[in-house]
């Protein structure tokens, strides 16, 4: 395994190449690992390179991003603790630059998937470096308050994939439906659905998620 600044799997193009090839680096959510993703990861088109991150910090025998400021109500108020939130966008961003670097993947290609704290991450990192990223998936996340306001050069046209569940009783419909219209304001591409179902991918979110990454890769 390469030296990444976090743990990882890393999943090859199926045909190697003379040229750096495009990326996804996939976030879980909280309480999983960097494994969880992965049967999604791999239904995208085989000429990706899959970079999935494992987060920082151990929780109930998986992995958090972050721990939960919940001094705004219960869960459905929560907020990224401010401290590990920043410390977590810097490890995946120094992350994706060793990625690069060991794995030849173009730097001026790479997407973001993510689930639930993973989801809420990778909004906050396209928002910090648009250009970083040529495209984000973001399931059952939100739009923290510390990038409510925030307003980059470059997130203009960005293609966002967002998805909400009906019946999400962890991250409700009405704050991703929030994310969804602060990034159409800002003028980001954006495709918003809200499927059947909970919180969990289920295969109409399965199918519509990689009918966008497809065309973002066409």
């Amino acid at each position: 395994m390469s030296n990444l600044p976090l743990d990882h799997v890393h999943i090859a193009p199926d045909e190697p190449s003379d040229e750096p090839a495009p990326a996804v680096v996939v976030l879980h959510g909280r309480s999983a690992n960097e494994k969880d993703l992965l049967p999604v990861a791999r239904s995208l088109p085989d000429d990706l390179h899959v970079v999935s991150l494992r987060a920082p910090d151990r929780l109930q025998g998986g992995y958090t991003w972050y721990e939960l400021d919940l001094s705004g109500g219960g869960l459905h108020q929560s907020q990224p603790d401010a401290a590990d939130f920043e410390r977590s966008r810097g490890l995946v961003t120094e992350s994706i630059d060793a990625a690069v670097d060991a794995y030849e993947i173009d730097a001026d290609n790479v997407g973001l998937l993510g689930f639930s704290q993973g989801a809420i991450t990778s909004l906050s990192l396209l928002l910090d470096d648009p250009d970083r990223y040529e495209w984000v998936v973001a399931l059952h996340g939100y739009l923290p308050d510390s990038h409510s306001d925030v307003d980059p050069d470059g997130i203009a046209d960005k293609p966002v994939f967002i998805a909400a569940g009906e019946a999400d009783e962890i991250i409700p419909a009405a704050r991703t439906e929030a994310a969804a219209d602060r990034f159409e304001t800002l003028g980001a591409a954006v495709e918003y659905t809200v499927f059947d179902g909970g919180h969990g991918i289920g295969p109409a979110e399965h199918e519509g998620l990689l009918d966008f990454v497809e065309r973002q890769l066409a």
